[in-house]
């Protein structure tokens, strides 16, 4: 056994020994401890000597597994070291990304700010009020340059808020305030420098200052200057600094915005001031101006009572601005004030085909007076309510007209309930007549629809005194027709005919005569009448309105439903005619066909209460 074993270890025949792998591979030592037993019965020296090898063989391996695992270690710590720098490596990376990142937005940032101040210098066209100068007796007493110029900021500001008008307003600011404080550090400058000296160099702003000096009567003189604004001085006591600024900024107001200034005077009742500014104005204006300056002229005249005159100023407007749309509106105005209600509805058709169909490109508003003529009462009220949300309550055109047409609109629309909510929030302004002439009107229509004759007539009587101020009568021409049927229903003949006799050729005054007629036997008079009222405007819907409803008066229901579905198809948005071609045909015994045309008539005019009490009973004729 052991010399097979020993033969084994130096190369000879091996033979499987005794001693198990498992027990080998556990340990060096103890395989040549076990080696060495095996032949110590042998040989000694062969032992020890083996035993010595496989001694210094276990050593080695001490050595090796050692040096692998200090080797493994420093590995280890390698890759650590490495792992460690690739992050460090990374997280650099991605703190150079994002700060290269955050320099683009600042370069960004920074070139759209002044991209955005550039814009806005190009598009500058400001108002800038510049400190003045004071006396040391008024700086004393606080009215310092600042307060001066801001004093002058505020009325030029209450001007323009008092102005109402389609044109594009100046902005207007002082030189002092709106600073903001973030820097350009590279410039120094801050960017409210930065905006005022871009927009000094490419805007169109207008710089005001001026100073005030006592005078040697004791009083003070404002002087007021500005680009391209010659200077003037107003003198007064010293107690009037204030008028003295309005002075001064009503002349700033009309050397800087010429046109604004025009309406401003219009609207204002200051009509033969307006007439002569725009006329003197125009000479030097530019095209863009003219057609506005024009505009404001027809109205100042218009409002003096010179309807041809103002016409004709309205059409010269749209020569120079085919797009003006409050033109082509007071066109159809114009007309319309001249008793040429036809014509007026040929100009509505021009301003429709002009802004290419309606809706088109002209706002809704500037289509009511071809609404009112043709009882187009859904769309004229919506304008009515859009135009007053976005003026205050107001409306763009005259003081108090919003409240005024809204209330005209629910009395047409048979809405008493609505109208005398809408009347009460009227305020008669004593500067403005069409608030309390008007006042009276639409009382008296609201008293006639409920049925009360003896007010309808003494608020009609009251407008009818009152209506001939050109401004009303211009705004709401024809309107003193409504007076013709009061005054006969309250048992007053004579009046009612001294009415018609003069209040014009409009399509009302005409049905109006003819129903008296009828209501007094004339029918014969009362079908020349209408037939007159049609040929006026043959184009409007309310003269045969009426024909038809005295056609059925008189049993004659095939022609009064050829005229009431003439009047329905000039109208289509007016309630009245379906209700009587309705009644026509419930007379008739056409209860299904009176049913349909009943509905159509409450979509437009939901509250009607005597609408709805004949649909009622022509639903109860059908069971």
């Amino acid at each position: 056994m052991a010399d097979s074993l020993l033969g084994g270890l130096l190369g000879g025949e091996q033979e499987t020994p005794d001693i198990e792998p498992a027990e080998a591979l556990a340990s060096a030592e103890a395989f040549a401890s076990a080696v060495a037993a095996k032949l110590a019965g042998n040989d000694p020296a062969v032992a020890r000597k083996t035993e010595e090898f496989l001694s210094d063989q276990a050593q080695l391996l001490r050595v090796q597994k050692k040096h692998l695992e200090e080797e493994h270690e420093l590995r280890i710590a390698h890759l650590r070291n490495q792992l460690r720098e690739e992050r460090i490596r990374r997280a650099g990376l991605r703190v150079r990304f994002a700060f290269q990142a955050f320099l683009v937005l600042v370069a960004t940032v920074i070139g759209a700010g002044i991209l955005l101040l550039l814009r806005d210098a190009f598009a500058s066209r400001e108002v800038v009020v510049e400190p003045f100068e004071a006396p040391p007796g008024l700086v004393a007493q606080g009215a310092t340059g600042k307060v001066i110029a801001a004093g002058l900021l505020d009325q030029l500001r209450r001007l323009q808020s008092a102005t109402r008008a389609d044109a594009s307003k100046r902005n207007l600011s002082n030189a002092w305030t709106g600073e903001i404080t973030l820097a350009v550090p590279e410039a120094g400058i801050s960017f409210g420098e930065l905006s005022r000296l871009l927009r000094a160099r490419f805007g169109h702003d207008l710089h005001i200052d001026g100073e005030v000096v006592d005078t040697a009567e004791g009083g003070l003189a404002l002087t007021v200057r500005g680009d391209g604004v010659a200077a003037k001085q107003f003198v007064g006591k010293a107690a009037d600094l204030g008028k003295l600024t309005s002075d001064a900024a009503e002349y700033v107001y009309a050397q800087s915005e010429p046109v604004l200034w025009a309406y401003y005077l219009t609207n204002n009742g200051r009509d033969e001031e307006a007439i002569g500014f725009s006329r003197t104005a125009f000479v030097s204006a530019d095209n863009a101006d003219r057609p506005y300056l024009l505009n404001t002229w027809g109205n100042a005249t218009a409002d003096t009572g010179k309807i041809r005159e103002a016409l004709e100023l309205y059409l010269a407007a749209l020569k120079f601005k085919s797009d003006f749309w409050v033109a082509h509106n007071n066109v159809i105005n114009a007309y319309w004030a001249l008793g040429e209600e036809e014509g007026a509805w040929n100009a509505g058709e021009h301003l429709r085909r002009a802004a290419g169909g309606r809706p088109g490109r002209s706002p809704e508003r500037f289509y009511q007076n071809v609404d009112v003529l043709t009882w187009n009462l859904g769309p004229w009220r919506d304008a009515a309510i859009a135009d007053a949300a976005a003026t205050g309550g107001v409306g763009s055109s005259v003081t108090g007209t919003a409240t005024i047409t809204l209330t005209d609109i629910a009395i047409r629309l048979h809405d008493l309930a609505d109208g005398k909510i809408v009347l009460q929030t009227l305020k008669p302004d004593p500067n403005d007549p069409a608030t309390i002439i008007m006042g009276s009107f639409l009382r008296g229509r609201l008293a006639a629809e409920s049925g009360d004759v003896t007010t309808a007539a003494h608020e009609m009587e009251a407008f009818e005194t009152t209506y001939t101020n050109p401004v009303v009568t211009f705004n709401w021409p024809g309107y003193n027709c409504w007076v013709a049927p009061a005054e006969e229903a309250a048992g007053h003949p004579d009046r009612a005919d001294a009415v018609l006799n003069s209040a014009g050729t409009y399509v009302d005054c005409y049905r109006f005569r003819a129903d008296i007629l009828d209501s007094r036997g004339d029918w014969p008079g009362a079908q020349k009448a209408y037939a007159q009222a049609v040929a006026l405007a043959p184009d409007l819907p309310a003269a045969y309105y009426s024909w038809g409803l005295a056609l059925a008066r008189h049993g004659d229901f095939p022609g009064a439903e050829a005229k009431l579905q003439a009047a329905n198809k000039r109208g289509p948005n007016w309630a009245d005619p379906l209700k009587a071609w309705a009644d026509v045909l419930a007379r008739e015994g056409r209860t299904q066909q009176s049913l349909a045309k009943y509905d159509q008539a409450l979509k437009l005019a939901p509250n009607w209460r005597q609408l709805k009490d004949a649909r009622a009973a022509a639903a109860r004729q059908r069971t």
